[in-house]
């Protein structure tokens, strides 16, 4: 392992005003966000789908400094011939992969998921390496109950995933990839923002424990965690200052500051939700780590929708994108705001 390559690439991705487009659906989550849209699922058409993201110079070399990809992305080429990957590296990004096999039902403990994937993953681990990918991703998902019931989530499902999310980083790492660590507190269901915070505390304290646990290097790994949020269905909505303190405040309170970079993912917020808690975060409190994003459907829906699956409609989903991530680049900088919002939209 070299720590100095590694804390190099986790440092680039949180540089001033960069983050990191997740664009690493699987094949049936992509398909759904086709069919909304009309739009046929192939292996070409999501190669031209991305290659279209790629291609947006504006986005690529001012404010995206990573991209995640799936596994039949970081393989393919685009029409003319040119390998993704290297149209992510041509624009000054860095190409990381999703390596994880999807979340799985969790045995005796209903409705909880574990999720797995590190059979085999040092093989996978190396292949990746030579296909160009520079860091790695492994989401585990931590759902929260519905009705008041707070029985989960259980210590089971917050130990085995904290443990299966260190045995990957030390794998990557390894390797030579950058862990990206993912572990999710859902934004499904009707809790209110101090239930998410607790969790998001219990989920991130457990985490690092594992980390050192599995002789982990901080110095060489991203955070990639949910905000302190109220679920969808929760009665009351906390503001978006509260927000920012609750998160800020669990963040500080669990997170080491040998770690370069905590990179958010959206979680099910709405675009301009995901920009603005960013945003305020970045804006009123000193920080010990760069802190930025990690947005898949906040960055594309709006490009998604613009495209329709049609070829023609590539410039104005070309637009939708760069707009999204430039208003994301303000947001790692804490200079976001809704009048930047309209007049740039």
């Amino acid at each position: 392992m070299n720590l100095d390559a590694l804390n190099k690439v986790a440092v680039q991705i949180v540089a001033p005003g960069k983050g990191i487009l997740a664009a690493d659906e699987s094949t049936g989550t992509i398909k759904k966000r086709f069919d909304s849209i009309g739009a046929q699922s192939t292996e070409d058409s999501r190669r031209d789908y991305r290659e279209m993201l790629f291609r947006t110079t504006s986005a690529m070399e001012n404010n995206i400094s990573g991209v995640i990809l799936y596994d039949e992305t970081i393989r393919q080429n685009a029409k003319d011939g040119t390998p993704l990957v290297k149209l992510i590296t041509d624009a000054g990004s860095l190409p990381g992969i999703k390596v994880d096999g999807g979340a799985k039902e969790l045995q005796f403990c209903e409705g909880e998921k574990i999720t797995e994937g590190l059979d085999g993953l040092p093989a996978r681990v190396a292949e990746y390496v030579k296909l160009g990918a520079k860091f790695a991703k492994w989401r585990a998902v931590i759902d929260m109950g519905r009705g008041g019931d707070r029985s989960i989530p259980s210590y089971t499902c917050i130990q085995t995933n904290a443990h299966a999310l260190a045995r990957y980083a030390a794998i990557c790492q390894e390797g030579g990839l950058v862990p990206i660590v993912e572990p999710e507190i859902l934004m499904d269901g009707d809790h209110d923002i101090d239930a998410c915070a607790a969790a998001t505390e219990w989920a991130l304290k457990e985490l690092y424990q594992q980390l050192y646990f599995n002789r982990v290097a901080l110095e060489g790994t991203i955070l990639k965690p949910n905000m302190v949020i109220s679920g969808k269905l929760a009665k009351n909505r906390a503001s978006v200052t509260e927000v920012a303190e609750k998160t800020v405040r669990i963040l500080k309170a669990s997170v080491p500051a040998a770690v370069p970079a905590v990179c958010f993912l959206s979680g099910g917020q709405s675009d301009e939700e995901a920009t603005a808690h960013l945003s305020a975060m970045n804006a009123a409190f000193d920080l010990p780590w760069g802190l930025s994003f990690s947005y898949g459907r906040a960055l594309q829906h709006a490009a998604l929708n613009a495209w329709g699956g049609k070829e023609e409609n590539e410039p104005a989903a070309q637009a939708a994108f760069a707009h999204r991530a430039r208003m994301n680049g303000l947001a790692a900088k804490g200079e976001w705001t809704q009048a930047l919002e309209k007049s740039a939209a």
